[in-house]
């Protein structure tokens, strides 16, 4: 029986598709998970470069660069239509276009997020790297002129008198014709290829064990950023979806073009 660590964010769509995995309810026959690590993407592309977990998710940007070392599983990622980042800024400014001298806060340097503005707005570089949760304040309190958000703030932002400039994800479906890949869930190679197999099903089936159940499991509330019920049922129905259970052939399709496109962009190397 094989003990792995694994990694992945609190946020409800990542909460969804482990709960049945961590919490007993899917038991697999190969292997133990150690007590889940829940904490932000960005920290988990941090680690994939240390190397520190077995399993863990991570955006398909810092994925780029550890490919030699973690493999993309095909089940349990983030990629869909309509579920970009999307750049904001207050309301009322929707006449000025942000400049290359204006502060942008990103959620983070290896967030898929942050290649993608850079990918649809090659213009701008003055950025400002915050944890997700700080940007909308960051807009607000005017530390910086825009900020791209992810995750619930999508649901929220014009709550707080902000608006869109831009969806990314939208920008990225019209240039490419493909599905936005987020993040996915990467195993290390050296587990080898029947373990990598095992804990691929083991996903799949506590993805399928959500859907069977009522989404308002305990442990996704627990750790939810945003407590209302119809957000966090909003944010798993659009990040949770068949391309979580399998990537299929369309979904590595667009993992590939986003890493054709993002390594002509960033390079082959991590930015330091």
């Amino acid at each position: 029986m094989t003990d792995l660590s694994i990694g992945f964010s609190p946020c409800p769509n990542d909460t969804f598709i482990f709960n049945a995995l961590v919490n007993g309810m899917i038991t697999p026959a190969d292997f133990t998970l150690r007590p889940e690590i829940l904490t932000d993407v960005e920290t988990l592309n941090q680690w994939a470069m240390q190397g520190r977990l077995d399993i863990t998710k991570l955006s398909f940007h810092a994925l780029m660069y550890v490919r030699d070392e973690y493999t993309l599983l095909r089940s349990g990622a983030a990629l869909g239509r309509g579920c970009g980042p999307l750049l904001i800024q207050k309301a009322g400014g929707a006449g000025r276009r942000i400049s290359s001298h204006d502060p942008v806060a990103l959620p983070g340097r290896y967030t898929t997020a942050a290649l993608l503005l850079r990918m649809a707005r090659p213009e701008l570089d003055n950025f400002v790297y915050l944890p997700f949760e700080r940007i909308m304040p960051a807009v607000i309190s005017g530390e910086t002129a825009a900020g791209v958000i992810i995750h619930e703030s999508r649901f929220t932002y014009r709550d707080f008198g902000l608006e869109m400039i831009c969806d990314l994800g939208a920008w990225w479906e019209e240039e490419t014709g493909h599905p936005i890949p987020l993040g996915g869930i990467a195993a290390r190679r050296s587990l080898g290829p029947e373990t990598i197999r095992s804990i691929e099903r083991a996903i799949a089936e506590s993805i399928t064990w959500a859907f069977a159940h009522d989404r308002r499991q305990p442990y996704i509330k627990e750790h939810a950023q945003e407590m209302a019920e119809e957000v966090i049922a909003a944010h798993i129905g659009l990040y949770v979806n068949d391309f979580s259970k399998d990537l299929g052939a369309e979904g590595m399709a667009a993992v590939e073009e986003f890493w054709r496109r993002g390594t002509a962009t960033a390079g082959q190397k991590p930015q330091p």
